[in-house]
């Protein structure tokens, strides 16, 4: 009886044809164990910025009042300077300011105290540990080096939904389901758009801070004290 001959091994193209669902799948996977760290960062920030007129998400501010003896008259802006220092217990200010009965002291840490008369108003900040890194890595003005990161994580993104398309075939799969969910997450920002009248139909006075992100209050002084809180990485007047 004549032996038989082995079966020809199938060709790659046909390996390719069975097995590239799987390989999309094991780096679907892997990319997106990799993205984690940034999508945790990028989501959170992302949040917080979208409530940035409701709240601050890089610093927790305070103000207190302490009352002192008043500055005596005459006495130079050095001296008033002195007095004012001396009575609230702080160190030499990064910059100064005297008009008048009015002494301002400032610090590089956003610490300002400002006494009127008797009166010393203290305002200090303090940094949200997580939201201030995280911020400050969404923003990547300034960053040559990170803005290249994130670029690479975008891509990761992009790969991450692209791939996410073909990863299962059937009802479940692009032709059914998944092509009513893709048309559900495209519909929405589009009707958006339309909506709210884009762009050009929001109004409104903003002013954008030193990390490109717009806030309608970082400039506008207190109508009681006369002090403007500092806008998130923004450095005291020298």
């Amino acid at each position: 009886m004549a032996e038989l001959a082995p079966a020809a091994a199938p060709p790659v193209s046909s390996k390719i044809k069975k097995r590239w669902r799987a390989w999309l799948r094991a780096v679907h996977r892997d990319v997106g164990y990799l993205a984690i760290g940034f999508t945790v960062i990028y989501a959170i920030s992302g949040i917080a910025l979208n409530h940035i007129g409701d709240w601050d998400p890089d610093w927790v501010a305070s103000e207190r009042q302490l009352q002192i003896t008043p500055v005596p008259a005459g006495l130079t802006d050095a001296a008033a300077i002195e007095h004012v220092r001396t009575a609230i217990s702080f160190p030499p200010p990064d910059s100064t300011l005297v008009a008048g009965d009015e002494v301002h002291l400032t610090y590089n840490n956003g610490q300002k105290a400002v006494a009127i008369g008797g009166t010393v108003t203290i305002q200090a900040r303090e940094p949200r540990l997580f939201f201030r890194i995280a911020h400050w890595l969404h923003a990547t003005r300034g960053k040559a080096v990170w803005k290249y990161i994130s670029d690479a994580y975008a891509v990761l993104l992009l790969y991450l939904a692209i791939s996410g398309v073909f990863m299962i075939k059937g009802r479940l799969g692009f032709r059914w389901r998944g092509l009513v969910l893709i048309t559900a997450g495209v519909t929405i920002p589009l009707a958006y758009i339309v909506l709210s009248g884009g762009p050009g139909a929001q109004g409104g006075d903003t002013t954008v801070a030193n990390d490109g992100v717009a806030n309608d209050s970082a400039a506008t002084p207190d109508a009681g004290t006369g002090i403007r809180m500092l806008s998130p990485d923004e450095n005291p007047p020298e």
